[in-house]
C-alpha cells in the first residue's frame, strides 16, 4: 500500500459539536484582539518583560500600536511618576524594540501615565497541603505515601463533616 493511501485512510475530517482544545480558540482570539490593537506581532505583549527588560516592565506596559507619519509609535501606560524614568530609557527602549521586531519597525514611544493591571493571582487550592513530617521509616515510600495520604483524607474529613456520609 502507498504512503499517501494510509495518510488518506488515517486523517479523519473533524466532527461538528465536539470539543476542541481551550488553546486552539484563546491563541486566535487574542491575536485578533492584538492585531486589533495595532500589533505587529503578538509577542510583543506576551514577551514584554524580556523585551522591555524587568526594571521597565514593572513600570510599564505597552498599549498600543500604531502608524504615524513618521512611523510606528508605541503607547505605553506608566505609573504615575514612571513618565520622566521612562522618558529618559526611549532610546534603549526603542533599540531593544527594534532587535527584537526588526530595525526600524518602531520609530517613537508615547508615554500614558495610568494604573496598570496587574495579572491576577490565582486562588488557593482548596485541600491542605501535605503534611511535611519527617517519618522515621524513610526507606519506605510506598508507606510513608500511604500515611501522607491517610493524614490528607482526616484532615478532609475534619474540615467537611458532609463528606463522612459518603461509601468508601
Amino acid at each position: 500500500m502507498s504512503q499517501s493511501a494510509k495518510k488518506a485512510r488515517t486523517q479523519v475530517a473533524p466532527r461538528r459539536g465536539w470539543a476542541r482544545p481551550l488553546g486552539a480558540d484563546a491563541t486566535a482570539l487574542t491575536d485578533a484582539a492584538l492585531r486589533r490593537a495595532g500589533f505587529p506581532d503578538p509577542s510583543l505583549v506576551l514577551r514584554w518583560p524580556e523585551i522591555a527588560g524587568p526594571e521597565t516592565a514593572k513600570l510599564a506596559q505597552p498599549i498600543r500600536c500604531r502608524m504615524g507619519p513618521e512611523g510606528m509609535v508605541l503607547t505605553l501606560r506608566c505609573e504615575p511618576g514612571a513618565g520622566v524614568f521612562l522618558q529618559h530609557e526611549t532610546r534603549t527602549l526603542i533599540a531593544r524594540l527594534n532587535a527584537f521586531l526588526g530595525a526600524g519597525a518602531i520609530s517613537r514611544i508615547r508615554i500614558v501615565s495610568g494604573p496598570l493591571t496587574a495579572a491576577k493571582k490565582p486562588p488557593a487550592h482548596p485541600f491542605p497541603s501535605f503534611p511535611a513530617r519527617a517519618d522515621p521509616r524513610a526507606g519506605k515510600p510506598l508507606l510513608n505515601a500511604l500515611n501522607r495520604l491517610a493524614d490528607l483524607r482526616k484532615e478532609l474529613l475534619r474540615r467537611e463533616p458532609s463528606l463522612k456520609s459518603q461509601p468508601d
